[in-house]
């Protein structure tokens, strides 16, 4: 059984989001005590955390920071806010997905289940990739160069995946939308910018240039 850590100060909000995720069979562990994020998760252990920006004592974005600090455990924001840099924020900081409240209770479990399936298949598989003296390594989410090593998020593996798959051809951004958010209508496309650059800064650091390379108007390719 799954396990959902929800991280939601609003009390109504959080045991309806927990009601309806336990009727999926979903094992549920509500925080109450907003100064204790890290004791709660710790102690749960869950497989994926739905976490409120606007909390108390520290925001959402400081806790999705310290979890980063410590687990690759997905993690979708949950929030009141609509802005474009919101979202930016949250996935620079590792956050998986961004929900916009109000949301649809059927529409949030369709994004954990999908996101849970996606990570945990993924997680699975065992193998490497290499293109260029960069080796990916499958099992473990990452890359490795020049005897450095620098580890993924669950886009970043999904996106380098596909794009190694298709060595040598374009990959369309629309195709790239389609393998990471399938189950999701309403995505900004500039989302997908932000963690194909996040890829490319991983990969130069190691001392890799121009990995993936932007085709305008086309997409992006491995050459």
């Amino acid at each position: 059984m799954f396990r959902i850590m929800i991280v939601e100060d609003d009390e109504k909000i959080r045991r309806i989001v927990a009601d309806t995720l336990s009727k999926w069979k979903y094992e549920v562990t509500q925080v109450s005590s907003f100064d204790k994020v890290m004791e709660e998760f710790t102690a749960s252990q869950p497989h994926l955390v739905l976490l409120d920006v606007n909390l108390p004592v520290y925001d959402g974005f400081y806790w999705c920071q310290q979890i980063r600090a410590v687990s690759k455990v997905p993690i979708i924001f949950l929030s009141s806010r609509n802005q474009n840099m919101d979202v930016i924020m949250a996935i620079n900081m590792g956050a998986d997905d961004f929900v916009q409240k109000p949301f649809d209770l059927g529409v949030l479990v369709a994004k954990v289940s999908a996101l849970l399936r996606r990570n945990y298949t993924y997680q699975d598989e065992s193998l490497q990739m290499a293109h260029r003296q960069l080796t990916f390594h499958l099992s473990n989410s990452s890359v490795e160069y020049g005897g450095q090593t620098a580890e993924l998020s669950r886009n970043e593996f999904i996106i380098l995946q596909t794009m190694m798959r298709n060595i040598g051809k374009i990959v369309s951004r629309d195709s790239l939308m389609q393998v990471l958010w399938s189950d999701e209508q309403f995505i900004d496309d500039n989302t997908l910018t932000v963690n194909v650059n996040r890829l490319r800064r991983k990969i130069a650091l190691l001392g890799l240039e121009d990995f993936i390379v932007t085709r305008k108007g086309m997409g992006y390719i491995i050459e």
